[in-house]
């Protein structure tokens, strides 16, 4: 059982880091979203500028200078494939921020720091990925 805690401890460390980081940003208001949306507020901007600017360098640089992950065995490189899905998803995702001015991500964060009108915005999502899962695998 401690194994497994200490197995799963940089997940849960991630996550924890990444909804503060989402809480601090403002990004767990659906008003500060929404604002950013409306060309009102570009605030986010800059978070979203930087978190896109890291990943990219992070995901170009660790397998040039990593032999192996921290926590897998090997890097894996996965081809793109279904554009067309991919696109109708991204579609979706939008309007569906746009609507109510939560993605996952912030959407759980803003659960632990009090926003709970935003559970309904999460049953939602997890109705769709439902529905995804049982009519499109």
């Amino acid at each position: 059982m401690i194994r497994i805690f200490w197995q799963q401890a940089p997940f849960l460390i991630s996550g924890i880091l990444f909804g503060v980081g989402l809480t601090a940003a403002g990004m767990t208001s659906p008003e500060v979203v929404l604002s950013f949306l409306n060309f009102e507020d570009f605030g986010l901007l800059l978070v979203l500028g930087c978190a896109t600017t890291l990943s990219l360098v992070v995901y170009q640089l660790a397998p040039r200078f990593m032999n192996t992950p921290l926590l897998a065995r090997a890097f894996a490189f996965r081809p793109s494939e279904g554009l067309k899905r991919t696109l109708l998803g991204a579609l979706l995702f939008g309007i569906g921020w746009g609507l109510c001015g939560v993605c996952p991500g912030p959407a759980i964060a803003a659960l632990g720091s009090g926003n709970w009108p935003v559970l309904v915005t999460l049953l939602a999502m997890f109705a769709g990925a439902y529905v995804q899962g049982r009519w499109f695998s």
